[in-house]
């Protein structure tokens, strides 16, 4: 009898034990590629603090201390690239969480699941269009001369308007340029979750008497909260750091905007095509994800203290 046991308990762990073989092996590719694309280049943060030369390489340049964030920090534009960067990554991520929100919840609210789909595909699509091609989108919409708002503007009998030498204009383009691009995808994720909801709660609360209102924001809404705390802490995680692309390709660099569009990211690129000093460069990424770092710290801490469900981990 012992031995029967036995045999079926060594039968049980062999199964275990190919069961959980086969899930390494998926995921060792992906273990790899995160091995080899985030850590082993992990070594370059050597060079935040070395002043590099070409000839000698990474680890073979002289030391430079902290001089190379004492340029960042130095700079006269330190206070106007670092407002912008925090201001407007804080606006649109308040704006694309609102947005995306409000949008899986009129999806899931639409009966026709062929007709959510098309929606689907046509809002996700923006997100695989590159900043260079939106650029031409915008510059067809804004160009002074022969933009077609311009031309409507024109055409109601008012002035048209040089959108590239307004500044305080494109805090709010782009805004619209972020939400355009991104809305399709994070709605996706807030959707996803609704679909998983108990439909029982809504025909609970339609049966009480409540509004199509009234169910969103006392039944739906609070099914996401959790996921939105989430999305949030995430994105916060990136709030000192700049999408390059959008930054510099809308705008076209155009150094009348730099009030209220330049970020760090395009300061650092303009810096390093002048001076070329990859110590810099490096000074700054890695000062950038020191700060990412903290800040999805404390808001994970801060949202643990407010309700335990709500912290990503």
């Amino acid at each position: 009898m012992n031995n029967t046991n036995n045999v079926k308990t060594h039968r049980k762990k062999s199964l275990r034990r190919m069961q959980n073989l086969q899930l390494y092996s998926m995921c060792a590719l992906p273990v790899l590629l995160i091995f080899i694309f985030n850590y082993i280049p992990m070594a370059g943060l050597v060079l935040a603090f070395k002043n590099f030369r070409y000839d000698k390489g990474m680890f073979g340049s002289p030391w430079a201390g902290i001089d190379n964030f004492r340029f960042f920090f130095e700079s006269d534009s330190f206070i106007k690239i670092t407002r912008n960067t925090l201001g407007l990554n804080a606006l649109f991520i308040f704006l694309i969480i609102v947005c995306s929100v409000a949008l899986a919840v009129t999806l899931f609210r639409i009966n026709s699941r062929r007709a959510t789909k098309v929606y689907q595909t046509v809002l996700i699509t923006p997100h695989f269009v590159s900043w260079v091609v939106a650029a031409y989108i915008v510059y067809a919409l804004l160009n002074p001369q022969y933009g077609l708002i311009n031309h409507l503007l024109v055409k109601f009998g008012i002035e048209p308007i040089d959108w590239y030498a307004m500044p305080k204009a494109w805090p709010a383009i782009l805004s619209i340029a972020y939400i355009w691009k991104h809305i399709g995808l994070d709605s996706v994720i807030y959707y996803a979750a609704l679909m998983g909801m108990d439909s029982s709660l809504i025909e609970a609360a339609s049966v009480d008497g409540a509004t199509r209102w009234q169910q969103t924001r006392f039944v739906i809404i609070p099914q996401l909260t959790v996921l939105i705390v989430i999305q949030t802490i995430l994105k916060i995680g990136g709030i000192f750091r700049a999408d390059f692309g959008m930054f510099y390709q809308l705008t076209r660099d155009v150094g009348m905007l730099y009030e209220t569009t330049d970020v760090i990211d395009t300061f650092i690129f303009r810096t390093m095509r002048v001076v070329g000093n990859m110590g810099m460069s490096s000074a700054v990424g890695f000062l950038q994800s020191v700060v990412g770092f903290v800040l999805v710290m404390v808001t994970n801490y801060v949202s643990k203290k407010i309700d335990e469900d709500y912290g990503l981990f």
